[in-house]
């Protein structure tokens, strides 16, 4: 059973990396090949993204991924299934900066370039108003 088997049958996410679904587009070349192919980017974190497209790519490709104000990202293929695939970049990104308005540079990120999307909040500083049940 894989990890995903699991979280369909749970509901629960079993994913260790924080990632948010969106809608961008992107430029996908896969090296040593002709003109990029534009493509949806359904699933996008720091470390990898999943695209949606008609491209002929197939697991192990080596890609290049034009983000929007992330630029050029270096990856592989991980996965295909139908039009849809995964890209595991080769260095880390900051995603936030890619669900910014175009040519912002990614200002809405926090001071710490950290992406609070999804994750809780952090524990009170004095736990005062906690009771015992």
């Amino acid at each position: 059973m894989t990890n995903g088997d699991l979280a369909t049958m749970t509901g629960v996410e079993t994913r260790s990396v924080s990632r948010d679904s969106l809608f961008l587009l992107a430029n996908v070349r896969v090296e040593q090949s002709g003109e990029p192919a534009r493509v949806r980017v359904r699933n996008l974190s720091d470390g990898g993204m999943m695209g949606e497209g008609a491209v002929q790519i197939v697991r192990g490709n080596r890609v290049e991924v034009e983000l929007r104000n992330i630029g050029t990202v270096k990856g592989s293929v991980a996965w295909v299934q139908d039009q849809r695939f995964g890209v595991a970049f080769d260095e880390e990104i900051n995603s936030a900066a890619a669900r910014a308005p175009a040519g912002s540079g990614g200002q809405d990120v926090s001071e710490s370039g950290i992406s609070r999307a999804h994750r809780a909040p952090p524990p009170p500083a004095t736990p005062v108003n906690l009771r015992k049940i």
